[in-house]
């Protein structure tokens, strides 16, 4: 007989509490179950069932048996799941969370490409700048740019920008240009207003030391084009993506502050939650933004 048989009448009839209600689980007759789990227990030769005229009880190894087995047929469930899904076009409601600068600079403009590739997905994208709780807030996935925190999320690196600071030409003639990190404290600079670290730039020096400058700034705002836009009108110096300041950079409307230090490179990640399987509209999703951004990065962006 098969084993996966053999496994599921005896799983299911440790799960029902007796035959009868096992056989209906199943389908089958009340005699075709007992032969299962028979053929079971003199494969093992081992009992795994207390039989009485009253009730079915696993016996000590037949509890331990249940265990491995019901994990068995689960994963054997999931995988029949997987086959059958992968077969089906991807659909559903697909709700994502979503830096806000990436998101509306970078993501808004190709979603309606995705969405034509495939029409049974629907898409809720919540923009916002603060750690998402991707499980307890009902989200699918998230899109996140820079380090990840500690996290048992699954994560698939989808490319790269960098973050430099930049600020107008009009800027520097008026206020002069900073030679070395420490004359940041003298310069006016433009600050998001969501960092945990208050307006703290973490920047590397040309030897590789990590230092830390803490200014008040001038403007402080939680929206990265409002930056770029405060910078390029010479309000003062913004530290940014560059995937938002890449066009004005080649439109001479903005300058690298501090050529001479080392560029911070940022990843840009899916991340989902854990598990074997990957919902297909996920999947789906996460392939397709890996597709689109082959091509871009720091020497795009």
């Amino acid at each position: 007989m098969d084993r996966l048989t053999e496994m599921e009448a005896f799983a299911t009839v440790v799960d029902q509490g007796g035959f009868t209600d096992a056989a209906k689980k199943m389908g089958i007759s009340k005699s075709a179950v007992s032969k299962h789990v028979s053929a079971l227990e003199a494969r093992l030769g081992a009992r795994l069932l207390n039989r009485t005229t009253r009730r079915v009880s696993p016996t000590e190894i037949g509890l331990a048996y249940y265990d491995r087995a019901r994990r068995v047929l689960n994963d054997a469930g999931e995988a029949d799941a997987l086959v059958t899904s992968m077969q089906i076009a991807p659909s559903g409601l697909l709700r994502i969370s979503v830096a806000t600068d990436f998101g509306v600079s970078l993501l808004s403009p190709i979603l309606g490409e995705f969405l034509q590739e495939y029409p049974g997905i629907t898409v809720n994208m919540v923009l916002n700048n603060r750690y998402v709780e991707l499980i307890s807030e009902g989200f699918d996935m998230a899109i996140r740019v820079g380090e990840l925190e500690d996290s048992s999320l699954r994560a698939r690196k989808l490319t790269e920008t960098t973050r430099r600071m930049i600020a107008s030409p009009r800027y520097f003639e008026r206020h002069g240009r900073p030679q070395k990190i420490d004359d940041l404290n003298e310069h006016k600079l433009l600050h998001y207003s969501n960092q945990a670290n208050g307006n703290v730039w973490k920047i590397t020096s040309p030897t590789g030391e990590k230092r830390q400058v803490r200014t008040a700034g001038w403007l402080t705002v939680n929206d990265g084009q409002s930056l770029l836009n405060a910078a390029i009108s010479g309000l003062g110096i913004a530290y940014l993506p560059s995937f938002l300041f890449a066009d004005a950079m080649r439109d001479g409307l903005v300058e690298e502050a501090i050529p001479g230090l080392p560029v911070e490179t940022l990843g840009i990640y899916a991340v989902y939650p854990p598990g074997r399987f990957t919902q297909p509209k996920v999947r789906a999703f996460i392939d397709f933004l890996a597709k689109r951004y082959l091509d871009k990065g720091p020497d795009v962006w």
